[in-house]
């Protein structure tokens, strides 16, 4: 027999997936290559803001730290202005970070607490009415809540300064010596006020897409309200709670006007928490900027500097840990 009249296999047909179809279309539809040059062009101009500000905070800081008769790390004082002149960050690198630290113990576990009250415990409408006045806190300015702070939390908290001091004295960080409390943790309190309403409506939205699936699964077999909230939601909603959890922290380490108001600023560093004075980078670069030298101003955009890589790196750690936590996302469920 000859071969070459034998029918040679047909090979299986090709088949297109969605999205390699879509990936076509959307080369050939003018809508779509306009909407993909607006996206791309969106994102590279937030890298060329993002370069242009690196590159601006540390031109100018570099011609202040060159000028600095201090050790700018480790300094403890800030005089600027005079010849020569003599700036460090030591005292509020510690106030940032401390404040900040303080914020996120009390507002996380809080705000989380309210979101799951809202999501699986609390009737329709008290829901609806509890998520209304989160959104009101999350609308107030922030020269708001600095004026209420001095006005109406410093003069109430020395209750629980007294308390502190009674209690957990001895540790040397809840040392009270008396006065007004116009310390660091104050002003702790006060960013964790400002912080809830933005990680309670985050974490909120993240629980309302947990799978209902699974919860009606686990509640099939038995579970309670909390095991189901333990088992299904809280792994799901894990690394939106931690998203969340970093938002609320870049607005605490960034505020401003809010510390000025509270903070009772020095260039000390307390071993007490409840002691007045300390500092951070926003209130300092607030209260100086206007009365500053050419140089004092080079100064104080160093220590903008600071902050702005202290922020990158909190929020590379907080990729970091979503990406380790790729299993608990919405596109696995």
């Amino acid at each position: 027999m000859d071969i070459s009249t034998q029918d040679a296999p047909v090979p299986p047909p090709t088949t297109q997936t969605a999205e390699e179809k879509r990936n076509a279309r959307g080369a050939t539809r003018p809508g779509d290559r306009i909407f993909l040059g607006l996206s791309r062009g969106s994102g590279i101009l937030l890298l060329v803001i993002m370069a242009a500000i690196a590159v601006f905070l540390t031109y100018r800081a570099v011609l202040a730290i060159s000028e600095d008769e201090a050790n700018f790390l480790t300094a403890f004082e800030w005089d600027a202005n005079n010849t020569p002149p003599k700036f460090g960050i030591a005292v509020l690198a510690y106030g940032t970070v401390v404040s900040s630290i303080i914020a996120m113990v009390i507002a996380v576990p809080i705000s989380v607490g309210i979101a799951l009250f809202i999501t699986h415990y609390a009737p329709r409408k008290l829901g609806g009415l509890i998520s209304y006045v989160i959104d009101l806190l999350a609308a107030v300015p922030s020269i708001v809540y600095g004026l209420w702070g001095a006005l109406v939390l410093v003069p109430h908290l020395n209750g629980l300064y007294g308390w502190l001091d009674s209690y957990l004295g001895w540790t040397g960080i809840f040392e009270w010596q008396g006065g007004a409390a116009r310390s660091l943790f104050t002003v702790g309190i006060l960013l964790a006020i400002m912080i809830l309403p933005i990680v309670t409506n985050v974490s909120r939205e993240v629980f309302r897409q947990a799978p209902q699936m699974h919860q009606e699964a686990a509640l099939a077999l038995g579970a309670t309200c909390w095991e189901v909230i333990r088992m299904s939601v809280l792994p799901f909603g894990r690394s939106g709670v931690i998203s969340a959890s970093m938002l609320g922290l870049g607005r605490a380490l960034g505020e401003t006007m809010a510390v000025a108001t509270v903070l009772s600023p020095s260039f000390l560093i307390e071993t007490s928490l409840l002691d007045p004075g300390g500092g951070t980078f926003a209130q300092n670069i607030a209260s100086k900027f206007g009365e500053a030298t050419p140089l004092g101003r080079d100064a104080l955009i160093a220590s903008g500097l600071v902050l702005f890589v202290i922020t990158l790196l909190v929020n590379g750690a907080a990729r970091a840990i979503i990406a380790r936590r790729k299993e608990y996302s919405g596109a696995n469920a």
